[in-house]
């Protein structure tokens, strides 16, 4: 799943007030923080993740490594903080903005 630009700004938006859900600790991404992060993705859809005190690289992998197993897509990174995103397999409870057809743009 993919999201357009328009899709992702929306969800960047609707993230800005949340805090995070899912706080990594001095152990890293372990097997219970990532049973945290897949429980709280099927709860509420769109989550914080703070990775604190770690190096750039680091952080990085671990943020495409969640991404990756449990199946979200990375929105947003600022700082320590990652904002992850899955629909709810039942029916997306967030309407995303559809996506714009090629050629259907409005010029200004």
């Amino acid at each position: 799943m993919a999201l357009t630009t328009k899709q992702k700004q929306f969800l960047r938006a609707q993230a800005h007030h949340l805090k995070p859900v899912v706080l990594l600790g001095q152990h890293g991404l372990t097997e219970a923080v990532m049973a945290e992060i897949e429980l709280a993705l099927g709860i509420h859809e769109l989550i914080k993740v703070r990775i604190p005190g770690q190096d750039r690289d680091d952080k990085k992998s671990m943020m495409l490594n969640i991404a990756t197993v449990t199946g979200a897509e990375l929105v947003q990174t600022v700082g320590h903080m990652a904002v992850f995103y899955r629909p709810h397999p039942d029916g997306a409870r967030l309407i995303l903005p559809k996506p714009e057809k090629p050629g259907n743009r409005k010029l200004k």
